[in-house]
């Protein structure tokens, strides 16, 4: 893998950044295929319970 500077970067592999540098606060999952980011889920909620005895 080339280092640094040196990378060459697909449209999917350069919006994938955007996305990430765009969130504030969150989660994704990145759906990879042959290699390739093909897809990304944001998650948009979530809610933690508390467990009270």
């Amino acid at each position: 893998m080339p280092s640094g500077s040196n990378l060459i970067l697909t449209k999917a592999e350069k919006q994938l950044i955007e996305l990430v540098r765009s969130l504030d606060y969150g989660e994704v999952r990145i759906v990879v295929k042959d290699n390739k980011p093909i897809r990304v889920e944001e998650i948009r909620r979530s809610i933690q319970l508390t467990n009270d005895k």
